[in-house]
């Protein structure tokens, strides 16, 4: 991201913060704390924030008295965001936050305040820009620097208890920074001038011509010039799954019939299916791999994460059908069903990388214990252990990550079938295991992206149920996380939280509309566009027709950002362009489409100097350019408008709309199908693209080949 360049500003002199470099430290002399403190996260519901209820810290939580606390005590806030996920995490409070000298450090010289970064991606978004605009890598747990006000001066990530790694003891940069805050207030205001300037600067508009998706390509070869083509992967270890890319690299290799582009999306997905960074046992896929060969995973699976590959591969599966994909949409749906549906319905939040204080523990086996319990159990360990890289001694730090990288299947079904005996035995041994921590809180956006993939997924490989669970997490999230009509952002022990976000109001508006396409129900529509005239009322900047990524009555920030730069997950921003689009097509209402085209002139700037952090937003322009309409005209419970139905939702086309209508008004003005209607009493399908639709065809079989002809 271009924010991540340093800036030539005053900032903290870093070699004050490494007295082993024999510089001298600044000694703080503290004053009368003027109200004592406790720590407060036993009030909380967040996992994250529960798990440092017993520190000795003083803990607060991010709020404004918080905040007028602060400024009474003349005292820096140590800002410490993580997630309950997060292996570092766990190390810096081990050694850290649990240590009494380091939180009688803490406590004398800051208020401190704890924040789960998923429970506050806009806290999290500005003050990680903020450590980046230092010229620092970002990361969790961060740990930044700010004045009483909130405003950062200085920051980090990981600090080591002692001086290790080239870093300088955490109890050693608290002082001096104390020192510093105390001592040179001139030095402490330039640095929060200078950030604060730059944090205007990045999420301030660089508007310009609509984003052309003629630039698609030459973004795709830029990509591309940094993918692994025998391993897959874009850049070198540690390699995350980059769903966003992956989808955008696809669709734009389909469009533009590359087979480079198409080949770099295969090699990938199959080298992470194959990989150790899926759990062969279980299901689902870690957050990362450490090496290049996608073998060692970041043993933290996020929700996030797997709903975007579960997306990608359906939407592969639907114009490729591979029976290595189908089987990891099953697997991987069928972990989000047993391991993280939360309370209620809804799909919990992340399971921990680390067990009984090991990372992987829970993940790794033995090799004689394989052999030992497959061979009792009658199981053929023998074959397991060929396909399944089961050596003596194991693949990793003595130990084994079950993967196939090197005996990639399918396989004969005979052998298939024993290999699917021996891992339902091993599943069921490891069930026994103590388990890793599990973070069941609900966030609207995380949800929108798994319902809306379910749906999908659900319509595809003609699974009801699934279909049935995504529209049970939705009606969770709407009747149990909305309050005077908004979205609220997280929810769990019985407490709904945090105002919403535009990507809460963006993923369940995709939610909203994917169950629509795959029911047929008005309702979810009518959620969608209530939910983008809210976003319309409360996030949009007019001056430019993008959206903030909070609302304007929220008053607990230093400032509202606006980006379509995608992250782990694609941007609000981007993921609104495909709503509109899609809504425009559903709706025949063109303010929709004017309204996403605000949106992609309002970040065309942006995109012209750097091309390869939109992604999502190319992804989004393609619904604008080139989405769909389906009408089926006829009786929905009519079996033959059934089959025209089901080719609808199964064929292998790309970026569609489906309307089901029973009779020749129930289209929108201003839809290119209106008044179009059955043939001769029998249900007819039409296929509308750019305005202009096909002749009505009555044959499913005959509509399916309209549909992948003209993909």
């Amino acid at each position: 991201m271009s924010w991540q360049t340093p800036v030539p500003f005053a900032a903290l002199d870093l070699r004050r913060l490494s007295p082993h470099l024999g510089l001298e430290a600044i000694i703080f002399i503290p004053g009368p704390d003027p109200a004592p403190m406790r720590n407060e996260l036993d009030k909380e519901t967040s996992p994250y924030l529960l798990q440092h209820r017993e520190n000795p810290v003083h803990w607060q939580t991010w709020s404004e008295d918080t905040i007028a606390a602060a400024r009474v005590a003349d005292k820096p806030i140590l800002l410490s965001v993580g997630y309950a996920a997060c292996h570092w995490c766990h190390v810096m409070a081990h050694e850290s936050f649990e240590d009494p000298d380091t939180a009688a450090v803490m406590n004398e010289l800051f208020v401190n305040v704890k924040v789960d970064r998923e429970e506050r991606p806009d806290l999290d978004m500005i003050y990680q820009t903020a450590l980046a605009i230092t010229g620092q890598q970002g990361g969790w747990p961060l740990t930044m620097f700010l004045t009483p006000e909130g405003a950062p001066f200085w920051g980090g990530t990981y600090f080591p208890p002692e001086p290790r790694y080239g870093r300088p003891s955490f109890r050693d940069v608290l002082r001096q920074v104390a020192g510093v805050y105390r001592e040179e207030p001139g030095r402490v205001a330039g640095n929060v001038t200078a950030i604060s300037q730059r944090l205007d600067a990045v999420f301030a508009s660089n508007p310009g011509d609509a984003v052309p998706l003629e630039a698609a390509p030459e973004v795709a070869r830029r990509f591309l010039a940094e993918h692994d083509p025998i391993l897959g992967g874009i850049g070198d270890a540690p390699k995350f799954p980059q769903p966003t890319i992956l989808k955008f690299l696809w669709r734009t290799g389909q469009r533009t019939e590359s087979g480079q582009m198409l080949q770099a999306v295969r090699t990938t997905v199959t080298a992470m299916c194959e990989g150790g960074i899926y759990d062969h046992l279980g299901g689902g896929f870690a957050r990362y791999s450490t090496d290049a060969e996608w073998l060692v995973p970041h043993f933290e699976k996020m929700l996030y994460d797997n709903a975007q590959l579960l997306a990608l591969m359906t939407e592969m599966q639907r114009q490729e059908p591979n029976p290595l994909y189908e089987q990891r949409i099953r697997e991987t749906a069928g972990w989000l069903f047993r391991e993280m549906i939360s309370e209620g319905g809804g799909f919990a939040s992340s399971l921990d990388a680390d067990s009984e204080g090991v990372e992987g523990k829970f993940y790794v086996w033995d090799a004689e214990e394989i052999e030992r319990e497959l061979t009792v159990a009658g199981l053929d360990a023998a074959l397991f252990a060929a396909h399944y890289d089961v050596v003596p001694g194991g693949n990793w730090e003595g130990t084994t990550i079950l993967n196939r990288s090197h005996r990639k299947g399918p396989f004969d079904a005979e052998t298939e079938e024993k290999l699917a005996a021996a891992r339902t035995h091993l599943l069921a041994i490891r069930d026994r295991r103590i388990r890793p921590g599990w973070d069941d809180k609900v966030l609207a956006d995380w949800n929108g992206l798994t319902i809306a993939a379910l749906a999908d997924a659900a319509s595809l490989l003609q699974e009801p149920e699934w279909l049935e669970r995504a529209e049970t997490a939705f009606g969770f999230i709407t009747s149990h996380m909305e309050a005077e009509g908004r979205l609220l952002h997280s929810w769990r022990d019985g407490k709904a939280k945090h105002a919403a976000t535009l990507d809460d109001y963006a993923n369940m508006s995709l939610a909203a509309l994917a169950l629509e396409g795959g029911t047929g129900e008005r309702h979810y529509l009518d959620r969608a566009i209530a939910w983008a005239a809210l976003l319309e009322e409360h996030f949009l900047d007019p001056k430019d027709g993008a959206y903030f990524f909070t609302a304007d009555d929220q008053t607990d920030l230093m400032i509202r950002t606006k980006t379509a730069i995608d992250n782990v997950t694609p941007a609000g921003n981007s993921t609104m362009v495909e709503v509109l689009a899609r809504l425009w097509l559903k709706t025949g209402d063109a303010t929709y489409a004017l309204r996403a085209e605000a949106i992609t002139r309002a970040f065309a700037g942006s995109f012209q100097q750097q091309p390869i952090g939109f992604p999502g937003l190319l992804n989004g322009v393609e619904w604008l350019r080139h989405g769909r309409q389906i009408v089926v005209a006829s009786d929905p419970s009519d079996k033959d408008c059934q089959a025209l139905i089901q080719t609808a939702r199964t064929a292998g086309r790309a970026l569609s709309v489906l309307d089901i209508v029973s009779t020749e008004e129930s289209l929108a003005e201003g839809h290119p199908a209106r008044g179009k209607g059955p043939v001769d009493g029998r249900p007819a399908a039409y296929l509308c693209v750019e305005q202009t639709c096909s002749p009505p065809e009555t044959d499913p079989e005959r509509f399916r080949e309209i549909l992948e002809a003209r993909r």
